[in-house]
């Protein structure tokens, strides 16, 4: 088995110049969401998602970047290895305690790009507890304004997405989609928004920005 470092988890989710213009940061959008990494985390990371379970990598947690591979592996990486099953959030509580330290410690304000900070922010999005979605919803709005106007439009997107998932969180206090998986009985509401087709996980990307997919 090949050990891993914390930058070779950034460098897989994080290739160069994938900012380089809105069609190649539109592109790499889609690859982050729609699973287009998703066979080679399999292939590649899940022996370090493992590791990074059982506290092996807990020492990634001094530094900010590799705090952020941490966060990656937690709570990306998971979701894909262990998709369709109740491991796949399993790791979320700690993937949103190594943030919350993290914003503390000023890890957060160390990274350098604001795709690194939307990530680094993400387990708070998946969190089912409304103070986390809260706060999410207000870091992410307060990375629009620094953001280039070519990259204003996905964290704008992104931002959109956090107070959707507040919204759920608020309405029904957890994330009914994750019912069937988590043993879960949904009430009649929840049945009601899980068949409306307009669920936020999955929600794709505004039309104007779509375009760059096809160009």
């Amino acid at each position: 088995m090949k050990t891993r470092h914390f930058a070779d988890v950034l460098q897989f989710w994080f290739p160069d110049h994938i900012d380089r213009d809105q069609a190649t940061l539109v592109r790499q959008w889609q690859w982050w969401f729609q699973g287009g990494g998703n066979a080679e985390i399999i292939e590649q990371f899940s022996p370090l998602l493992s590791q990074a379970i059982q506290g092996e990598l807990d020492a990634w947690a001094d530094n900010p970047r590799s705090r952020l591979a941490l966060i990656l592996v937690l709570d990306q990486f998971s979701r894909v290895i262990y998709r369709g099953m109740a491991q796949a959030f399993a790791q979320d509580p700690k993937a949103c305690r190594l943030v919350l330290e993290g914003l503390e410690m000023g890890h957060y304000a160390a990274l350098k790009t604001l795709w690194e900070k939307t990530f680094f922010l993400l387990p708070l999005g998946h969190s089912e507890d409304l103070e986390n979605l809260e706060l999410v919803v207000k870091l992410t709005a307060e990375l629009l304004p620094e953001a280039p106007q070519e990259h204003r439009e996905l964290l704008k997107f992104s931002a959109e997405q956090a107070c959707r998932h507040r919204d759920i969180i608020a309405q029904f206090g957890r994330h009914p989609h994750r019912n069937t998986v988590l043993g879960r009985a949904s009430t009649p509401e929840e049945l009601a928004y899980l068949t409306c087709g307009e669920l936020v996980p999955g929600r794709p990307l505004p039309p104007h920005l779509m375009q760059f997919l096809f160009k």
